[in-house]
């Protein structure tokens, strides 16, 4: 989709959290109306039809839009939480990350299997996190997932769309 003001907006720090790096800054796109109001609706033109009960929110900047979507969707948002988080009885699945391992959390009674799901983060990179996510709701056997991110970075030799294949993902901006 590439919006041009979304793009606009997005800001991009050199170098960080490491030299190499170019770190994509959504805060810039959360802290302006008129890109929220952009994202929603085009995430809603997106998911609209779908059929969509549950929206699973990855940590902690998949949470803005998941909710945001999930209100104007009228379903349900989930929360894919660091360890330790969530009070309730939780699964975990971990992954791999440049700097180590790392692991995700949902509550047991989070999803049913006749819920369509949306899976929803800020960022498509390695792919690590949204497939522990995607581990984590395919315990649940939901009827349907789907997966989206606002950014997917493929300029820098980043192939995390590759480990979705055949699961209908979308992106709002590629870089």
């Amino acid at each position: 989709m590439n919006n041009k003001t979304l793009i606009e907006n997005l800001r991009c720090i050199p170098d960080f959290p490491k030299k190499g790096i170019n770190f994509r800054d959504v805060t810039t796109l959360y802290k302006s109306a008129e890109c929220m109001k952009i994202m929603t609706d085009e995430l809603y033109e997106l998911y609209k039809d779908k059929g969509i009960t549950k929206i699973v929110g990855i940590e902690s900047r998949g949470f803005i839009m998941a909710a945001a979507l999930a209100s104007r969707l009228g379903c349900g948002m989930v929360m894919a939480r660091k360890p330790g988080k969530l009070p309730y009885a939780t699964i975990k699945s971990s992954f791999s990350k440049e700097y180590g391992v790392d692991t995700i959390e949902m509550h047991l009674d989070s999803i049913e299997p006749d819920d369509v799901v949306l899976i929803h983060d800020d960022l498509l990179a390695t792919g690590g996190t949204a497939k522990a996510a995607y581990n984590l709701v395919q315990y649940f056997k939901p009827k349907k997932v789907y997966m989206n991110f606002i950014i997917e970075i493929t300029d820098e030799g980043l192939h995390g769309r590759d480990e979705f294949e055949g699961i209908d993902l979308t992106t709002l901006l590629t870089i």
